[in-house]
């Protein structure tokens, strides 16, 4: 598979505060992604859960069903009872033809409060990440067998979410479990996703493409807002992330310790649309991303 550009409809309508964008039909989102040069999207809580349902949705705009987001809970229960619960989700994900499943544990996360301070986000006791690691690395063997690849989405607000608990997630997990690398939530969780790039290579197997802005970023951290405020941004102002080319991350450094690279590269950069229209940003995130691969030769 080569290197193909995808959406997450974020950018268009908000997962966990569905009033942000809630105004938005997924026609307009799927039809602007299109536009603005998508080949693929990943799935929001707006799309049909039946692989029939959903095919007749992305057909018009000529949409490859890329992945879903899925909350695990491995710190409450088996590979079993996680594989029991994944299931009608694994299996439309295999249905749609899609190979890989973005995967994060969220039984004790915070993102979704808009109340609670990052500073209150979980932290995994020392001795807690053997466990954990060996629950997940068993899923993945598992979907893998269904050939879809688990990719672990590290996330502010939760478990792994610091360089720290990356560190731990990976050496702790066998080689079934792969990373999903992101750029936004790597940078905001104080990694360097070049770093990370260059460290984890063999197991990236997804990315996605988020900018920050450095002031919203180190105001949140001062002001010890929650994950969900600093995404919206205060009144008038704007969040801390974007697309990429509008904020700090350096993408030409990343895809240079990336490369080789196969698989999508996906723009999740979500924010308010009434504040950041979502085409015009779009587009800007996929012409920043164009250029910045052709510069690391990564195409």
């Amino acid at each position: 598979m080569a290197i193909r550009l995808g959406a997450n409809p974020i950018g268009w309508s908000n997962d966990d505060l569905q009033d942000v964008g809630g105004e938005t039909p997924l026609e307009a989102c799927l039809s602007e992604a299109r536009e603005a040069g998508f080949e693929g999207m990943e799935l929001g809580h707006k799309f049909p859960r039946e692989a029939g349902a959903l095919k007749a949705a992305l057909a018009p705009f000529n949409m490859a069903c890329v992945s879903g987001w899925y909350s695990a809970e491995l710190l409450k229960r088996d590979a079993d009872a996680e594989m029991k619960a994944l299931r009608p989700h694994l299996d439309l994900l295999k249905a749609m033809g899609s190979n890989v499943l973005v995967f994060a544990e969220t039984s004790n996360a915070i993102h979704g409060d808009l109340k609670k301070p990052l500073s209150q986000r979980p932290h995994m006791a020392a001795g807690d990440w053997k466990q954990f690691g060996a629950r997940i690395t068993e899923v993945a063997k598992r979907t893998a067998d269904e050939g879809v690849r688990l990719v672990y989405h590290h996330h502010m607000g939760t478990i792994v979410e610091s360089p720290d608990d990356i560190d731990a997630f990976m050496h702790t997990t066998g080689d079934a479990a792969h990373l999903l690398l992101d750029t936004g939530h790597a940078t905001w969780g104080g990694a360097d996703p070049a770093k990370l790039a260059r460290d984890y290579h063999a197991r990236i197997s997804h990315f996605h493409a988020k900018d920050v802005r450095p002031h919203i970023m180190e105001k949140a951290r001062a002001q010890d807002w929650s994950f969900l405020k600093a995404v919206l941004g205060e009144g008038e102002e704007l969040g801390v992330y974007t697309v990429p080319g509008d904020g700090m991350v350096d993408y030409v450094a990343v895809f240079e310790a990336l490369k080789p690279y196969s698989g999508w590269v996906i723009v999740e950069a979500e924010q308010d649309p009434k504040k950041a229209p979502s085409l015009p940003y779009a587009k800007k995130g996929v012409a920043h991303l164009k250029a910045a691969m052709k510069e690391a030769g990564l195409v």
